[in-house]
């Protein structure tokens, strides 16, 4: 099993509004405007799954299989080129402060790793970063 980890982001709003927001997945309507079009289309979700295309990688479902209330949102992918699992951990930093970090675990053979090591790496920063700067 492959492991990565975003980089640790602080977030200016409390860790229940952060996991209110990331635990329900319609509220993606807030912050669809936001994602790079150029990168990612057919953007669909509900409460509990999104779906979407992302160049180059193509069509991914992921779908909420625990939320561990105001502090982990555990997804795994339904529709992906390599299956994989994704955990956004929210710990508080006080009452109007917090900070998340992303987990992704796939299995990946070595040469598949190289190749996606660097892209997946950037990716999990990038929705880190994108969690960071939304409005809670």
């Amino acid at each position: 099993m492959t492991h990565f980890e975003s980089k640790i982001k602080t977030i200016p709003y409390s860790q229940t509004r952060v996991y209110d927001k990331v635990s329900d997945l319609s509220n993606l309507s807030s912050v669809a405007d936001k994602i790079p079009q150029d990168k990612v289309s057919g953007f669909e979700f509900d409460t509990d799954s999104v779906r979407f295309s992302m160049s180059p990688v193509g069509k991914i479902a992921l779908r909420i299989v625990d939320r561990e209330p105001e502090k982990c949102v555990k997804f795994e992918s339904v529709d992906a080129p390599l299956p994989f699992n994704l955990w956004i951990q929210i710990v508080p930093l006080g009452e109007d402060e917090c900070k998340i970090k992303l987990t992704l675990k796939a299995e990946l053979n070595p040469f598949i790793k190289g190749m996606v090591q660097k892209p997946l790496q950037d990716g999990l920063d990038k929705m880190a970063e994108m969690l960071s700067v939304i409005t809670y």
